[in-house]
């Protein structure tokens, strides 16, 4: 028996018109559909989804930790591993979403390493938090020969600002709870005015200041903030 394609789709970050037309034919296709979600609760990934699945397909909700010491999140995956293994092993195409694209910080990450020595993988990719931040804030990531440097929140205060300082444009990602941390590291480099908060990019809670004007730290995981120096878009 020939077994199933593994699929990681990249599913964008929240607008369900994003999805990419290859993601929808996979999603109305593949028998079994899995999802990250959190340890209680609903998946965000199954309800960006939600408008192009059909009924009648197996679910696996992947189930891990919001912290990784509630337990050890190796074995959550390696568990739901083994969980898609048995529908690939039969010649069911497995389809896992993941929010944004899966090859950027996406959870799919953790299931494709496991299975990508043994079972045939095709990663699809999606519209990334990163483009759509920087639409949703007006701003270009980067244009002509600038550097764009991704930096994820939760890094030390010194490293933060280590990687930041000789940027041209920084894009920091999963901001939440380190708001303050990273607030104060752009106010030491003189960049805070220059710095763009966006949350829950194209979903119906989107949120966009500049980052001077957001009051407190209790800021969603899903925010960013972009920072760019300027350099001539007219060309001249």
């Amino acid at each position: 028996m020939t077994s199933g394609t593994l699929y990681g789709l990249g599913i964008g970050p929240g607008d369900p018109e994003l999805l990419t037309l290859k993601a929808v034919r996979i999603l109305k296709d593949a028998p079994v559909i899995a999802y990250p979600a959190p340890a209680s609760g609903d998946s965000l990934a199954r309800a960006i989804a939600q408008p192009h699945l059909p009924t009648g397909r197996t679910e696996i909700a992947i189930r891990t930790p919001m912290v990784a010491s509630d337990f050890p999140v190796h074995e959550v995956y390696d568990r739901y591993a083994k969980e898609i293994v048995s529908h690939l092993d039969v010649g069911q195409d497995v389809a896992v979403l993941c929010e944004g694209d899966p090859f950027l910080y996406g959870s799919f990450i953790y299931i494709f390493a496991r299975l990508v020595d043994s079972h045939t993988v095709e990663v699809v990719p999606g519209v990334s938090s990163l483009g759509a931040c920087a639409a949703a804030a007006g701003t270009p990531l980067v244009s002509r020969n600038q550097v764009l440097t991704i930096v994820p929140a939760p890094l030390a205060e010194d490293d933060l600002e280590a990687r930041i300082k000789f940027n041209d444009a920084v894009a920091i990602m999963k901001v939440g709870r380190h708001l303050e941390k990273v607030r104060r590291v752009l106010r030491r480099l003189g960049l805070e005015k220059d710095a763009h908060y966006v949350e829950h990019a194209t979903m119906n809670e989107e949120r966009v200041l500049p980052l001077a004007r957001v009051n407190g730290n209790n800021t969603p995981y899903f925010s960013m903030i972009l920072v760019r120096k300027s350099e001539g878009e007219t060309g001249k």
